[in-house]
């Protein structure tokens, strides 16, 4: 289907056509009304009820409406579209000093209520198997209380094909450009979620996520090989406006800085130029260089580096099956003089971060979300942790870092939104590049590798930029740097301040057995590191 037939066949031509199947499908998901607060609350008093009676010590129940929507082009055609709904309810229970959870599809007093009285009996087979009684933090109840992301459109409500459209518009954008082939997809999640304890908590949230991307691939007819860029966009905990709004500055010849806004279309034009560019740029020749990273490369360092290795359950090797473990261990942060990075380096974990995608108000135990240091002028200070984490370091409280993907998967760990802080003295990338004689400045995420401690790694990325004697001098291409996280994070000596600071992210993180997702955020300003080993990453044909 390509532009015109689907704007026709959409009814943008003529009110007279009927709108496919799936248009329509997808414009019921938007205007369909949520569960009264009050029928969810009379369910959620009906399960606890339950639970309490039938011998749970504590109990939680979360009732979730979770909506997705997902949208691909190719060119100048629809390749798929996808909009679901899933309504539910999990019961989560401690009985007997052990963990029991339980979830149903059918929402009704008697279902859920049913629902927690398993949970209870799970719970109680789990303890004659458990040597240690769970411990929960203290937490006191919130009242009813509700939080909503501060959208200013909501993405479900915007005319199926206006967002196709706006994706087709992004693909000749780039064609124009000079790209040989591109595809584009946008993704929405939009997660309505009714939080109930015995503490006494009845938390009503509503949680929207966006995420607009492409890749740009440019061939070579002469020599049959191709080159690619992908957008440089950040998924983001906004609503439509996001890809509304103007850009909020750029680097000029480089790269586009977006903060609380995206210009799919302009980044899809300089995209198609750079993957051109790429084909002429010069292989880079392996050895020492000084690293100039820009946000959208360097907030996938900060989630593989730090993130991961803070996690508390993978630091106590809960994750050590599926997910690795953590070199940072208790032991380093006891002796409170681990040094993880420079004394510039602060790394703050953050659950209320306007934008961000693990921004909300409370977290899936009820807890309200805060900020908290991880790294402080660079030694590790804390991990993040959940109610029956937080007594393992002698804490007394949770930092809010429980979550659920899903009505029907069990609340845990996941990680908060990690951030490397800006620098305190005024700092430009253009002034930190004019400092550095033999660098390389890397733009955009691209792949990895990092082994199971999350200490030895290796990243590549998007777009590499030459540096000699202070200027950028043209593309590199081959790129990939090799470190270790201390080794690495030590070996930062520059952190631009407030103006440069961006968000990037990850739209769905894997973890866990069964697996979950979850999406995060991570901030940073351009950042220089010294002295780090780059290798070549071309393969000879």
């Amino acid at each position: 289907m390509n532009r015109r037939h689907f704007i026709q066949s959409s009814g943008l031509a003529t009110g007279a056509l009927i709108l496919p199947q799936w248009s329509r499908a997808a414009a019921e998901l938007a205007t369909k009304e949520p569960l009264a607060v009050a029928k969810k609350k009379l369910l959620a008093d009906a399960a606890l009820n339950a639970a309490t009676k039938a011998g749970a010590s504590y109990a939680d129940v979360r009732i979730g409406r979770y909506l997705n929507q997902s949208i691909s082009t190719r060119e100048q055609k629809v390749q798929g579209v996808g909009s679901t709904e899933s309504y539910g309810a999990g019961v989560r229970v401690i009985a007997n000093g052990a963990w029991g959870f339980m979830s149903v599809d059918q929402l009704t007093p008697e279902t859920v209520a049913r629902a927690a009285r398993e949970a209870v009996a799970i719970a109680k087979a789990n303890a004659r198997l458990q040597t240690e009684p769970v411990r929960l933090a203290p937490q006191k109840g919130v009242g009813e209380v509700a939080w909503r992301t501060p959208i200013k459109k909501n993405g479900f409500q915007v005319p199926l094909a206006d967002k196709v459209e706006r994706l087709l518009a992004t693909n000749a954008a780039a064609q124009k450009a000079g790209a040989t082939f591109v595809n584009s997809q946008l993704s929405l999640v939009n997660e309505q979620k009714y939080f109930a304890s015995t503490d006494g908590s009845s938390i009503d949230q509503d949680i929207h996520r966006i995420y607009p991307n492409f890749m740009v691939t440019v061939t070579d007819a002469k020599t049959g090989r191709f080159q690619t860029r992908r957008s440089l966009s950040a998924p983001s905990g906004l609503g439509y406006e996001y890809l509304d709004a103007d850009p909020a500055g750029k680097i000029p010849g480089v790269t586009t800085r977006y903060k609380q806004s995206y210009d799919m279309i302009e980044d899809a034009t300089l995209a198609a130029e750079q993957a051109k560019a790429k084909h002429t740029a010069k292989s880079v020749v392996a050895g020492q260089y000084d690293l100039v990273l820009d946000p959208s490369h360097l907030w996938l360092t900060i989630h593989e580096s730090v993130g991961h290795p803070l996690e508390l359950d993978r630091v106590l090797g809960y994750e050590a099956n599926y997910a690795g473990t953590s070199f940072a261990t208790l032991d380093k942060w006891e002796s409170k003089k681990f040094q993880y990075g420079s004394s510039l380096v602060n790394f703050m974990a953050d659950k209320t971060q306007v934008g961000s995608l693990g921004g909300v108000g409370y977290d899936d135990e009820g807890v309200p979300t805060k900020a908290w240091p991880l790294v402080k002028d660079g030694i590790l200070v804390d991990y993040q942790k959940t109610r029956d984490q937080a007594h393992i370091v002698g804490q007394t409280a949770s930092d809010g870092c429980s979550y659920s993907q899903h009505w029907s998967d069990v609340q845990f760990q996941r990680m908060p939104n990690v951030s490397l802080q800006p620098g305190k003295t005024p700092l430009t990338p253009a002034e930190m590049i004019k400092g550095i004689e033999k660098g390389i400045y890397i733009i955009g995420d691209g792949s990895f590798s990092i082994d199971q401690q999350r200490y030895n790694f290796q990243f590549g990325g998007q777009l590499f930029y030459e540096i000699k004697n202070g200027e950028v001098v043209g593309q590199l291409r081959d790129v990939a740097y090799q470190s270790n996280t201390q080794e690495f994070w030590n070996s930062c000596t520059a952190i631009c301040d407030q103006r440069d600071y961006a968000l990037g992210g990850a739209f769905n993180d894997g973890k866990g057995q069964p697996s979950q997702s979850s999406a995060v955020s991570h901030g940073s300003a351009t950042a220089r590191f010294n002295k780090v080993n780059v290798i070549n990453t071309a393969r000879k044909i």
